[in-house]
């Protein structure tokens, strides 16, 4: 399953950087871009835990930039 999600408050490119290598080492993650440029998430992931592994991506988002939400 892919999904695209709209991200708010990312403040940089290198912050964007080290949330898709984050999101792209969760379990079940087939791929992922977090793109500074378009403040967009997409995220390619087992569909069956899609839903599980879209709470941990958000969690390593605030992990790595505390401002930055994800527009559900």
């Amino acid at each position: 399953m892919k999904k695209k999600f709209k991200l708010h408050d990312l403040d940089c490119a290198n912050c964007a950087a080290k949330m898709e290598t984050a999101i792209k080492k969760i379990d079940g993650v087939t791929d992922a871009t977090v793109s500074f440029m378009t403040q967009r998430l997409t995220l390619e992931a087992d569909e069956a835990r899609f839903d599980d592994i879209l709470k941990e991506a958000v969690r390593v988002c605030k992990k790595v930039e505390p401002d930055c939400t994800i527009e559900l």
